[in-house]
């Protein structure tokens, strides 16, 4: 079994393409309007942004969230958390052995907050293997 899609609420499909096409780098894969979706490929994951969804908390991977949040702060994306090292990765059970988890959130063209998290060479912030 492997995810296919994820939802995501969007009530302006123009303004959420503009937004998504920015953060992801790539245009969208297809827009049916009607009924008001809009899709993007991550990776063979379909993200969906649709109008009348439920708003859900994804979270993204980014090359390295400590390089990007800066650029997202100047095109007036609002942060609601900024980067921190949420996790120092002891063994490979959640990610890269010897990295460090990074994450920061923001809030997206339609209100839903979206998780951006980067695993960078580590320094052991938070402990090998702990949450913070």
């Amino acid at each position: 079994m492997r995810l296919i899609q994820v939802a995501q609420r969007a009530e302006d499909l123009d303004r959420a393409a503009a937004f998504y096409s920015v953060l992801l780098g790539t245009a969208p894969q297809a827009v049916f309007d009607p009924p008001g979706l809009l899709f993007f490929d991550l990776g063979g994951v379909r993200l969906l942004l649709e109008r009348g969804a439920p708003p859900s908390l994804i979270y993204l991977e980014v090359p390295d969230i400590r390089a990007l949040m800066p650029e997202l702060e100047a095109r007036g994306v609002e942060v609601v958390a900024a980067p921190q090292v949420i996790f120092s990765h002891g063994d490979s059970r959640l990610g890269p052995a010897g990295t460090d988890e990074w994450m920061a959130f923001i809030r997206d063209s339609e209100g839903n907050t979206l998780g951006l998290v980067s695993q960078l060479p580590g320094s052991g912030a938070a402990g090998k293997g702990e949450a913070r």
